[in-house]
C-alpha cells in the first residue's frame, strides 16, 4: 500500500529526510517515531503531496506520487499535527466543504458526518452553531480526524492525533484504528506517546537525523537489545539516555 524508494528532502543544504525506504502493507497499524526534527513530519507531508521530495519517490496503493500526486491524494486521508482548520466556518461547513471536495453526494457525507460526530460525542448543534475559531482544541481535533476518514480512504496518516483529546476520546480513537486495520486500511501513526504506540501498533519504524534506524515489531525490537520498553530503546537509540542524569542536575540549580 505504501513504498518508499529513497525519499529524501532538502531545505537548502539541511536534509530533513534523507534516502528514506520502506514497504508498508495494507491491513498494518505502523508506529512512525523519532525525536524531534527527525523529518516524521516531513515524510507524511510529502506522501500526502503537501511538500515536494527532493529526491526519491514513493507510491501509494500503487500510484506514484510524483506523477500521480491527485490519484494519491484521493486515497490517503491525514490528521496533521497542527490540526489547522478553516476557523471562519462552522464544523459542518467544513466537513461539508471536504465532503464537497471529494465529490461525496450530499446525502451520503451527512449520514457519515453524523455516524462521525456520535462516535465523538459531538452535538450536531456544536457543529452548526459555533464557528471552528470558537471550538477547543480537543473539538477541533475531533473535526479534523473526521474530515481525514469522511471519504473513507485505504491509506490514513495520523501525526500527533491524540493531542487535545480527552481519555475516553483517546481510548475510542484507539479502538477506532485497531478496527480500520482490520478492515484492510494502513494506519500511519506518528506520536511521542511511546507507550501508546507500543500497545496499538504491531510495527515501528524509528527515524532520526531523517535516516531510518530500526524497522520491526514491537515486542521483538525490545527483547533483541534488552530495552525493557520502547521508550527505553526510542531513548537508547536517539540519544536520551543521559536525560535523567541532565535532569537532576538541572534540578540542583534550585537548589539553595
Amino acid at each position: 500500500m505504501i513504498s518508499l524508494q529513497k525519499l529524501t528532502k532538502k531545505f537548502g543544504s539541511q536534509t530533513a529526510v534523507d534516502a528514506l525506504s520502506l514497504e508498508i502493507p495494507a491491513g498494518q497499524i505502523v508506529g512512525f517515531l523519532g525525536p524531534n526534527g527527525a523529518g516524521k513530519s516531513t515524510t507524511l507531508k510529502m506522501l500526502t503531496g503537501i511538500l515536494a521530495p527532493t529526491s526519491g519517490t514513493a507510491t501509494i496503493c500503487g500510484f506514484n506520487l510524483l506523477l500521480d500526486t491527485i490519484e494519491v491524494k484521493r486515497r490517503v486521508g491525514f490528521v496533521p499535527e497542527s490540526g489547522a482548520v478553516f476557523e471562519s466556518l462552522t464544523g459542518l461547513e467544513y466537513l461539508e466543504m471536504v465532503a464537497a471536495l471529494y465529490a461525496i453526494p450530499s446525502e451520503a457525507a451527512l449520514a457519515r458526518i453524523r455516524q462521525f460526530i456520535a462516535f465523538f460525542d459531538l452535538s450536531f448543534k456544536t457543529l452548526t452553531d459555533k464557528l471552528l475559531g470558537a471550538y477547543s482544541k480537543g473539538m477541533r481535533r475531533k473535526v479534523v480526524i473526521t474530515a481525514a476518514l469522511l471519504h473513507n480512504p485505504p491509506v490514513v496518516f495520523f501525526d500527533e492525533p491524540l493531542d487535545g483529546l480527552d481519555a475516553n476520546a483517546a481510548v475510542g480513537f484507539k479502538a477506532l484504528i485497531q478496527t480500520l486495520a482490520r478492515e484492510g486500511k494502513t494506519i500511519v501513526y506518528s506520536s511521542h506517546i511511546l507507550d501508546v504506540v507500543e500497545r496499538v501498533c504491531e510495527r515501528v519504524v524509528i527515524i532520526d537525523k531523517g535516516r531510518l534506524l530500526l524497522d520491526g515489531r514491537p515486542d521483538e525490537l525490545v527483547a533483541a537489545h534488552g530495552s525493557g520498553t520502547l521508550e527505553k530503546l526510542f531513548t537508547q537509540l536517539t540519544g536520551g539516555t543521559e536525560l535523567e542524569q541532565r535532569a537532576q542536575d538541572f534540578a540542583k540549580t534550585f537548589r539553595p
